[in-house]
C-alpha cells in the first residue's frame, strides 16, 4: 500500500529527451546566470549587457520550470543541466555568442 503512495521518481537528467525549446531554455538560464554573477561581481567584461538581475532570474526560474513540466526530471536533474551547460558555456569561450539570441528569447518571453 505505501508503494502505491509513493510519489514517481523523476527522471534521471541523462535519459531525457530535450527538445529544441527546451535545450535553449536551459542554454540560456546558464548564459544568463554567468552574466548576472559577473555583473554582481562588478566584471568588466559582464558590462557590455544589459543588466540581468532580476529580469534574468525570473526567466532562470520559469523558463525551468516548464522544462521540469514537459520532460518529468526534478529540480537536481534539471540543475545537472544548467550546471554542465554553464561550465560548457564557459570552457568554450561561447558566453557572448549566445547571448543576442538569448536577450531576444527573453523578450520573446515577456519576463
Amino acid at each position: 500500500m505505501l508503494a502505491a503512495q509513493s510519489p514517481t521518481p523523476a527522471t534521471p537528467a541523462d535519459e531525457v529527451r530535450l527538445t529544441q525549446e527546451n535545450r535553449a531554455a536551459i542554454r540560456c538560464s546558464a548564459a544568463f546566470a554567468i552574466i548576472a554573477h559577473l555583473q554582481s561581481t562588478g566584471d568588466e567584461s559582464a558590462r557590455k549587457w544589459p543588466d540581468l538581475g532580476p529580469r534574468g532570474r525570473e526567466f532562470f526560474v520559469v523558463a525551468l520550470a516548464q522544462v521540469m513540466d514537459q520532460t518529468g526530471l526534478d529540480r537536481n536533474g534539471v540543475a545537472q543541466l544548467v550546471g554542465d551547460e554553464a561550465r560548457r558555456l564557459r570552457d568554450e569561450g561561447a558566453v557572448d555568442a549566445v547571448m543576442p539570441a538569448c536577450l531576444v528569447m527573453l523578450e520573446a518571453s515577456g519576463v
